[in-house]
């Protein structure tokens, strides 16, 4: 009924805890676990390893190791690839469940609701230096339910949180590319039916460990600019483009000031040998501030 989508790439002080969320679950339908390795540099292999061999349920995992590493993207469209569940859920390496009953309830929504195809639910927030705190990071909009609405408000749906329908059969050329590889998937989805934000903390989502969690600001100006060029290319809903045309001009602004603010001093027009030049074209200029220093 369900496979459990798990990237991972050196978690190996995560992994265990990741693994054993899923293998906790209590549903009255079966489920496996696809966990794809980038070719961790670390233990995380060994760990996985163990576990398959002597948990209890160690029975459900799939387990592939990639001979390179290929990168996460194309390590997480591997992965959705391997899951033959009617539902995907997702959680990565890094991150963890902590209600057994999550995938019961989502499941559970789904199979009652056609028109849905996809659920998510809030999430608790850990932060580098091991406390605990309510989601700072997304604020999940009204009307959140349409592709309108998540084109317009950007990414509001934490990955560990998501149960989706396995309609997918194809993934665009645009997919692959995409710096950010959950919000693009979303916004597949949200083309084919709604989104439903069910009630209760599941998960836990490690803040300041993800890959994209640790770029600078610069660097998510950049994939951000990337993904929105990405959809538009890949969108055929007119509507839905100029709203993404909206964002990506904003994004080019801010980027911009980013670099300006960051570089300005860099630049070899504002070496004071080229500002003087400048300032002698208009000795007036000079002078006037001279006299104000005096």
């Amino acid at each position: 009924m369900v496979s459990v989508d798990m990237i991972t790439y050196k978690h190996e002080a995560y992994i265990a805890q990741a693994i054993e969320g899923v293998l906790m679950q209590k549903t009255d339908f079966d489920f496996d676990l696809v966990i794809c390795d980038d070719f961790s540099p670390d233990s995380t292999e060994q760990i996985i390893r163990d576990i398959i061999s002597t948990h209890p349920k160690g029975h459900l995992i799939k387990y592939f190791r990639h001979p390179k590493n290929i990168g996460m993207q194309a390590n997480g469209l591997f992965a959705v690839q391997q899951c033959h569940g009617k539902y995907i859920a997702l959680c990565e390496g890094d991150d963890y469940w902590t209600n057994p009953q999550k995938l019961q309830k989502q499941v559970d929504f789904l199979e009652a609701n056609e028109d849905y195809v996809l659920t998510f639910h809030p999430v608790k927030i850990l932060k580098p230096d091991g406390s605990f705190a309510e989601d700072f990071i997304t604020t999940v909009p009204e009307n959140y339910e349409t592709q309108e609405t998540l084109a317009r408000s950007g990414n509001y749906i934490h990955t560990p949180s998501v149960v989706f329908r396995n309609i997918i059969k194809t993934f665009p050329p645009e997919f692959s590319l995409s710096p950010i590889g959950d919000y693009f998937l979303y916004m597949i989805l949200a083309k084919h039916g709604k989104m439903k934000m069910l009630e209760g903390e599941m998960a836990v989502y490690r803040y300041g460990v993800g890959i994209f969690s640790l770029q600078s600001k610069i660097e998510k100006a950049k994939a951000s600019f990337k993904l929105y060029s990405l959809l538009i290319s890949y969108s055929d809903n007119t509507y839905i483009n100029q709203i993404l045309v909206e964002k990506l001009l904003s994004g080019i602004n801010y980027f911009e000031n980013l670099i300006e603010n960051k570089y300005s001093g860099a630049f070899v027009s504002n070496h004071i040998f080229f500002r003087s030049v400048i300032a002698l074209k208009d000795p007036n200029t000079i002078w006037t501030k001279i006299k104000s220093r005096f």
